[in-house]
């Protein structure tokens, strides 16, 4: 157990039981161990998600264990996909950039042993190219699967290190980076585009822009200003809503035709992982000393994935909040005093009930340090030639 989150590399003859939802490693003969020793693992890369935990228990006798009814020859993951599984981010940072961690050593010869799926059905279906992508057998539901499966190993659980991204190090079985999994997505859903518009040698067509568009809460009020400016800057501006119940297949390949994508902080901004590399992401954050979590969340982990990250914090004067709570408010006048009482009010007041009004002469330095990034030569990743040569 280390970090974030609960996991467990289960060795040897190894034997799951869905209904139970337990694993149970048999010692072998040659082991002297006699005690029985036993765990509560959460499937799930954050420890305080609320789920049912996996049973792993450590038997001295064979005799003590469940008979296999199936035997499989692979390795197996167990995760589930409850928790926030759902929000289009932590779908990405809390489930799938784990489960490729967790998996892609194995080359596709693993089984995923997935429970919580009768919370979560439309999740699996969302993601079944991912799954298959990553895996070359059917995925098992633990929680209707009557069986006892005998394994060679089961790694309990997924392991989180770093918000929305992997630190190569700790990846077991091999360093695995970002830019792996982006290439890996751009496999996957086919994507044609393995590099962003370099103007280091082209004037024409522009660069493409691409203004996320938020329905409800945490919007741009002002995006026909914003697009324009951006068409001003050079680029061909697109304002866009992209819904996290879209076909990921359909929704990738439209990011993939953009150089840029901009929006306020929100899940939306996760499409980043469908930008060709090269690419910029320009992340709107609110006002309210929300640096820190816009960069933890999208900041650094966007670095990783070999793009470039620009950021622009919302003034009071741009915010909502002054004109719905006025310039003496704490939330406008001490945004410290804030996140001092605490996340439910950061949330509350900074997240859920502000909308922002871009300056857009403010913006346009930004706007300029985007177009400065793409004018520098930049080279696609040599593994997407073929992706590049196809595209053409």
């Amino acid at each position: 157990m280390e970090g974030r989150s609960d996991t467990c590399e289960v060795d040897g003859d190894v034997r799951t039981n869905g209904t139970a939802l337990s694993v149970t490693l048999v010692q072998s003969a040659s082991r002297s161990e006699s005690e029985r020793r036993e765990w509560m693992i959460r499937p799930y890369s954050r420890r305080f998600a609320s789920l049912r935990k996996v049973t792993v228990t450590q038997l001295p006798d064979r005799s003590a264990a469940p008979a296999c009814t199936v035997t499989h020859d692979t390795p197996a993951v167990l995760f589930a996909i409850g928790g926030y599984a759902g929000n289009y981010w932590h779908d990405y940072a809390d489930i799938l950039v784990p489960l490729f961690v967790a998996s892609r050593r194995y080359d596709g010869d693993v089984t995923f042993l997935i429970s919580n799926v009768q919370f979560q059905p439309r999740w699996l279906v969302k993601y079944a190219a991912f799954l298959r992508a990553l895996s070359k057998h059917d995925a098992v539901d633990m929680d209707g699967d009557a069986q006892v499966r005998c394994f060679p190993h089961v790694t309990v659980g997924l392991r989180l290190d770093k918000e929305f991204s992997i630190v190569p190090e700790l990846v077991p079985g091999g360093r695995l980076s970002m830019l792996d999994f982006t290439r890996f997505l751009r496999e996957t859903y086919a994507l044609p585009r393995g590099a962003a518009a370099s103007l280091a040698h082209r004037t024409k067509p522009p660069p493409r822009l691409l203004l996320i568009h938020r329905g409800h809460y945490r919007r741009i009020l002002n995006e026909p200003e914003v697009a324009r400016a951006a068409e001003a800057a050079g680029f061909e501006a697109v304002v866009a809503e992209l819904r996290g119940d879209a076909a990921e297949a359909e929704q990738a390949r439209v990011v993939n035709s953009f150089d840029v994508v901009l929006g306020l902080h929100g899940a939306g901004l996760t499409n980043a992982v469908f930008l060709p590399p090269g690419g910029v992401l320009i992340q709107v954050v609110p006002y309210g000393k929300m640096e820190h979590i816009a960069r933890a969340e999208f900041g650094e982990p966007v670095a990783d994935m070999g793009l470039r990250y620009l950021e622009y914090s919302v003034s009071a004067e741009e915010s909502s909040l002054m004109e719905t709570l006025g310039p003496e408010h704490p939330a406008v006048k001490d945004p410290d005093s804030v996140h001092r009482s605490g996340w439910d009010k950061v949330f509350e007041l900074y997240l859920a009930k502000q909308n922002v009004r871009i300056n857009v002469t403010r913006f346009a330095p930004t706007l300029e340090q985007a177009l400065q990034h793409l004018r520098q030569p930049h080279q696609p990743d040599p593994d997407d030639v073929h992706l590049l040569a196809r595209a053409d």
